[in-house]
């Protein structure tokens, strides 16, 4: 699975325009986002989708959501949200 592209960062906007709206992350390269100093959000595209990886509750690892559909979107978008307030 490849980092997602230009192509793919256009289709996202209005998903990371709302990720950028919680005023929490820095966003260090179009798409990837980062909580204080450690990367909290990257996308990635394939056949199947498109995905975000986001850092898991534990920290220690990513895990993988699909964000092409308004569900997936709105789970990441309530995870971000939870981190930026300082929640798992």
């Amino acid at each position: 699975m490849k980092h997602a592209g230009a192509a793919a960062l256009d289709r996202l906007e209005p998903l990371m325009d709302q990720i950028r709206a919680l005023g929490a992350f820095k966003e260090r390269s179009r798409g990837a986002f980062y909580l204080k100093s450690r990367a909290f959000l990257h996308f990635h595209e394939d056949p199947a989708g498109l995905f975000a990886d986001v850092r898991a509750e534990d920290g220690n690892h990513f895990e993988r959501m699909k964000v092409d559909d308004p569900a997936g979107a709105a789970a990441l978008v309530a995870r971000a949200a939870a981190a930026a307030k300082g929640r798992p």
